[in-house]
């Protein structure tokens, strides 16, 4: 668990590294000037770790449901190996998946306005910009987050279905207790990241409301990473020790 932790917290870093500092930039000076280059590399890492997180927050589902409803076959299953399959599994669909949406992006002719009305640069912005037929990138991108968005997040529900029936069905009641403890901060992310992204990306035709689309992608780039350490470290016991003895 904590292995896939680090990799979601390196994930949230690259997330808000890569649309922070035009955003800071965007806020202190109003509007400011970006190369097509730069806004190309910026909507290509930000899509990359975007899809990364929802492959880390589904494998981590799965770690969730061997670890309470087939605990004692967990260090067999969850070995070393399925463990790096996973991690890489992860890292290649985000990159892999980017690359693709980004090639089809590449072929269509930007000759209008050259103001994107967001605070990065973001695909449905973009597309606005665009002179030419939208209609396979449009396609393209539905289909990335009927992938990634939600066929994972079925995934994701068929395994908490599964480990609340364990749940409920163990006798101990400090088990069910630190089961829920367990999955609950997994569960509120998921809930609140995966939900944004539908709405998000799922239909990002014209007439969009560009207003919902800002205040869901700021909910994305910068609230989730800010409270996904907060919701994972205080729900752990060792941790809230640990600032209790630094706090005293």
């Amino acid at each position: 668990m904590y292995i896939f932790l680090s990799h979601l917290s390196l994930t949230d870093i690259l997330i808000s590294t890569t649309v922070a500092p035009k955003t800071l930039q965007v806020i202190l000076l109003g509007n400011t000037s970006m190369p097509a280059l730069g806004c190309f590399t910026q909507l290509y890492f930000f899509g990359a770790f975007t899809i990364l997180e929802c492959c880390l927050l589904t494998v981590m589902s799965y770690d969730r449901y061997l670890a309470i409803c087939r605990p004692l076959r967990y260090t067999s299953v969850m070995n070393i190996k399925l463990l790096n399959g996973l991690l890489t599994y992860s890292w290649m669909v985000g990159f892999l998946q980017s690359l693709i949406s980004h090639t089809f992006i590449l072929q269509l002719d930007f000759c209008g306005p050259n103001v994107i009305d967001h605070f990065f640069c973001d695909i449905a912005p973009l597309l606005e910009l665009s002179c030419s037929d939208r209609t396979w990138v449009e396609i393209e991108v539905s289909l990335v987050a009927l992938f990634v968005g939600l066929f994972q997040m079925l995934f994701i529900i068929i395994t908490y279905i599964l480990i609340f029936y364990s749940i409920f069905n163990m006798s101990s009641k400090a088990g069910k207790e630190k089961a829920l403890s367990t999955c609950s901060s997994h569960l509120a992310v998921v809930c609140t990241y995966y939900g944004t992204l539908i709405i998000l990306y799922l239909s990002p035709a014209r007439g969009y409301s560009f207003s919902l689309n800002k205040m869901l992608s700021l909910i994305n780039t910068m609230v989730t990473p800010f409270f996904n350490p907060i919701i994972y470290t205080m729900r752990n016991q060792e941790i809230r020790m640990a600032f209790k003895v630094l706090l005293c």
